[in-house]
């Protein structure tokens, strides 16, 4: 007979869960013992990963001698490092975290604490002061639009939507799709939980300078265009029928501004003068229309798509429910 839910939430409390530390690295070998040392202090009872993804220096070799389970991601990209992270590791509790050196242990526990006291599926480390100093003027503007732009576009959940310090529960970790190569993967984590109206929260945690003798992988103009293609994707794909509804707005607001000296001409003379232009006009509408029927059909895709998404979720149940 199954336990009461009750019960089995008091038998959580008492057995420690397992946790996870998830350190993706590339070229990390001046931080990473570092990063390593310090959380496996803040969490003694955590195993701490290093996902190698093909360095070119001894982060390897380092992460190991410091303590860290080290396995390696030959596929290049924090995404695809995520991805691998995601499928391999198997705990109740996992903890994402950059091996640059620029995130705060001592916040770890009490995401944690969090996560698991409000039965949570992600814990957010919003970073204090990256508005006003990301390290490049570039990512402080780009942190400060994309972080508007996704409030306007997917809901005002988030605060921080590329950090990279995550606390997650185990069924969002297995129902997480992660189908980002780059670092676009923190907002397609942030829009996952925002589609399927997850549990989540947000604590502020101090934001570091990297160390000396570290340097930054992020490109400001590269990483902007992906993740501005990755925010874009993926509201055409939760939201089609408003995508392609201002597709077809712009395309027949296009014919009607072309089309309306011809309606004029045709009525004082019978005549139209201007054949290209009127088979323009034809063709627009026609796109129009196609991209209105588009909305409607994929909006129905989009929708069966959710419900698999939701059923997985909830196939995958709470942290020991068996």
């Amino acid at each position: 007979m199954p336990l009461p839910l009750d019960a089995v939430r008091a038998i959580d409390r008492e057995v420690a869960p397992r946790v996870a530390v998830l350190v993706p690295c590339h070229n990390e070998a001046p931080t990473v013992a570092a990063v390593v040392a310090d959380f496996r202090r803040a969490l003694p009872s955590a195993t701490v990963y290093v996902y190698d993804n093909r360095s070119t220096d001894d982060t390897a070799r380092v992460a190991a001698a410091a303590g860290a389970v080290v396995r390696k991601e030959p596929w290049a990209g924090k995404g695809n490092v995520v991805r691998r992270m995601f499928a391999d590791v198997d705990a109740d509790v996992y903890l994402l975290v950059d091996g640059d050196g620029t995130y705060a242990p001592g916040a770890a526990q009490g995401m944690i604490d969090l996560l698991l006291r409000d039965e949570l599926d992600m814990v957010v480390a919003a970073r204090r002061s990256v508005f006003l100093d990301a390290h490049r003027r570039g990512h402080a503007f780009g942190n400060r639009l994309f972080n508007g732009l996704y409030k306007a576009v997917f809901g005002p959940e988030f605060r921080d939507i590329f950090s990279g310090y995550r606390a997650f529960s185990r069924r969002f970790v297995k129902s997480f799709p992660a189908m980002s190569r780059g670092f676009e993967i923190e907002t397609e984590m942030s829009v996952h939980a925002s589609q399927l109206r997850l549990p989540v929260a947000e604590i502020e945690a101090e934001y570091g300078a990297r160390p000396a003798g570290s340097t930054s992988k992020l490109n400001t103009f590269r990483d902007a265009f992906r993740i501005s293609r990755m925010m874009l994707l993926l509201y055409k794909d939760i939201r089609p029928a408003r995508f392609f509804g201002y597709v077809a707005t712009v395309l027949a607001g296009a014919a009607v501004g072309l089309g309306l000296p011809l309606v004029e001409t045709f009525l004082e003379t019978g005549l139209v003068p201007r054949f290209p232009t009127a088979i323009l006009v034809t063709g627009l509408l026609v796109l129009s229309g196609i991209a209105v029927t588009c909305g409607l059909i994929l909006d129905s895709v989009a929708r069966g798509r959710l419900e698999q998404k939701r059923l997985a979720y909830l196939a995958l149940g709470t942290r020991r429910a068996d």
